[in-house]
């Protein structure tokens, strides 16, 4: 299967020249059902041959090399290094040609840059980053002022399709009551559907970034270009990428 550009998302943000970002979709890869067909995800059960193939594709598309973590839900931010598999769900990067990567199935990716395209960070935040404060520890390690700080949301579940407990509602109420607009009845007693996106945004208000665009993209009601771990919970993994163009040799 042929793999360009156009099987990517490429996000709807004003980043300043040099920044550059995409997002993965299933299209484009060598996986075999039911991770077809660019799964990037080496901890899901595909067959390693196929995964390293779809990343040495990406990377050959982007000429740009991706620094992978190993994602444990938590707030540990690194420095990106594509020699190393960090644990951590954000990074961050200053260096022209390295991607801080992120992978998803319905977790929800947000990508940063600064205004002055000097540095850019990826994050991982599925709720319990998010109510842990990923974001937040995200913006501070881009090192500028958060007005400074440009924000993408990325696909991720839906509030349509998000059914969560009364007790992760109420961890984020504990932080930001008006988180509670965020959190919608279920027709399941005790329940709610919550609204990652809106979450997000926020928490990063509260940080105070107010340069926030993406958004609305749900992974699990699109099986054709998402992954989602609650559609198939054997499925594959998107990445999301941000990184600085190299400067021409």
């Amino acid at each position: 299967m042929s793999f360009g550009w156009a099987d990517l998302l490429i996000p709807d943000w004003p980043a300043p020249a040099g920044v550059r970002a995409c997002v993965t979709t299933r299209r484009g890869g060598v996986s075999a059902a039911p991770f077809d067909a660019l799964n990037l995800g080496d901890h899901v059960g595909d067959d390693p041959l196929a995964v390293a193939e779809n990343r040495r594709r990406l990377q050959a598309l982007l000429g740009c090399r991706a620094a992978w973590l190993d994602q444990v839900h938590g707030v540990a931010v690194v420095e990106a290094d594509p020699n190393r598999v960090l644990e951590a769900d954000a990074s961050w990067s200053a260096t022209p040609g390295v991607a801080c990567t992120v992978m998803t199935a319905d977790c929800l990716p947000v990508l940063f840059c600064d205004r002055a395209g000097t540095r850019v960070a990826a994050v991982h935040a599925g709720w319990r980053g998010l109510v842990a404060g990923v974001l937040e520890a995200s913006v501070a390690a881009l090192g500028c002022p958060a007005d400074q700080v440009l924000a993408w949301l990325g696909p991720a579940i839906g509030p349509q399709a998000f059914e969560v407990g009364a007790e992760v509602r109420e961890a984020f109420l504990a932080q930001h009551p008006e988180a509670a607009a965020a959190f919608v009845p279920s027709v399941n007693p005790g329940r709610f559907m919550a609204d990652l996106y809106q979450l997000a945004r926020i928490r990063l208000a509260a940080a105070g970034v107010s340069a926030v665009y993406g958004g609305g993209l749900c992974t699990f009601s699109d099986a054709t270009r998402f992954y989602s771990y609650r559609r198939a919970p054997r499925s594959g993994r998107l990445a999301s990428l941000v990184w600085l163009e190299p400067t021409p040799a």
